[in-house]
């Protein structure tokens, strides 16, 4: 049943701004994997506005929210760095180190590192009145030598964005700055680092032509696009828009297709085999048409999921992870689909 507009905005209003009147639980049901020879294991706890990547043969999780009844709090925001090595999935999730917790965060990985970005703290326990923080600090974890070293901080604390890499440069978009209750900053401004430089620091990019949090940030076709989220007066949008760093400019882009403005919130997107592809609150799976200019729907995940991420398998295969369901909750299974 479609909801309509006015009761999807109290919902966002009390999940997201008004955390504690809201708990999503596990769902532990099986997911179908279309196209999938074996099913992955299952993640060891529910998270929800999490890091991932995929990176030399194995997906690397970080952060996020595993969910309680109370609301944000500290110890309910995962701290684990977790590794699947999809050449050995019958090890399971094996827990490579403890860092900082955090939640709402960006993460790339490039050479033999592992980078965070940003993300919110909450520096309350649980029980007590929220007191949730954005974070500056951008921390890379060296696989080969099992460590942390810091990196240039973001120009500004920021949460409830994404990023994602072109070549050597990350690029951080969208998001805003938790400051404690009623304390809070909307971001108009984006940036990018090169990892390559001798000294990395952070270049402001042209303004963007949006102002909006819980998007899908994704490097496709040497470009950067932005999709979907939640615009600065609390509406979820399907907007999507892209930067082309060859010509410092921002385009806007047709809407992704959706029965509901809640489509783009908390949307999931990743560039595998020439397509970028997004997948849905609805659980579609939509991909850019360069040719015509709008996005095309080819696909439906069996699970559909917000504030997940979806991960190339290789092969033509993505699979989606973490991300929960207004209706069913959190999911703990990993669901494999195809964009062939």
């Amino acid at each position: 049943m479609v909801r309509s507009f006015q009761v999807v905005q109290l919902m966002l209003l009390a999940i997201y701004l008004c955390p504690t009147a809201w708990a999503f639980q596990p769902n532990e049901k099986a997911s179908s994997a279309q196209g999938a020879e074996a099913k992955l294991p299952a993640l060891p706890f529910p998270i929800t506005s999490f890091g991932a990547v995929r990176h030399e043969g194995s997906i690397y999780v970080y952060g996020g929210n595993m969910g309680n009844a109370h609301g944000y709090y500290d110890k309910g925001q995962n701290d684990k760095l977790l590794q699947l090595d999809l050449a050995n999935t019958s090890a399971g999730w094996q827990e490579l180190s403890v860092d900082q917790r955090l939640q709402g965060l960006g993460m790339v990985a490039w050479q033999k590192k592992l980078i965070v970005l940003g993300g919110f703290m909450a520096m309350n326990a649980k029980g007590e009145k929220q007191d949730l923080h954005s974070q500056a600090s951008v921390r890379a974890y060296d696989l080969s030598t099992k460590k942390w070293s810091e990196l240039p901080s973001l120009p500004e604390p920021r949460s409830s964005h994404d990023a994602a890499l072109i070549g050597s440069t990350i690029y951080v978009a969208g998001g805003w700055n938790l400051q404690g209750e009623g304390n809070t900053t909307w971001h108009s401004t984006a940036w990018s680092m090169d990892l390559a430089q001798a000294t990395p620091s952070w270049k402001k990019l042209p303004e963007p032509p949006f102002v909006r949090r819980a998007a899908a940030v994704v490097a496709h076709d040497a470009k950067l696009f932005v999709i979907g989220g939640m615009d600065e007066d609390g509406s979820p949008t399907r907007a999507a828009a892209s930067y082309d760093p060859s010509t410092q400019s921002w385009t806007q882009l047709a809407e992704i297709q959706g029965d509901e403005p809640m489509a783009g919130f908390g949307a999931a997107a990743w560039s595998i085999d020439g397509k970028l592809v997004v997948s849905t609150y609805e659980g579609q799976v939509e991909s850019w048409n360069e040719a015509t200019q709008k996005w095309d729907t080819f696909a439906k995940t069996a699970d559909a999921r917000f504030f997940h991420r979806v991960l190339p398998l290789g092969d033509g295969r993505l699979v989606s992870l973490g991300g929960a369901n207004m209706d069913s909750g959190k999911f703990l299974e990993l669901e494999i689909f195809s964009v062939k």
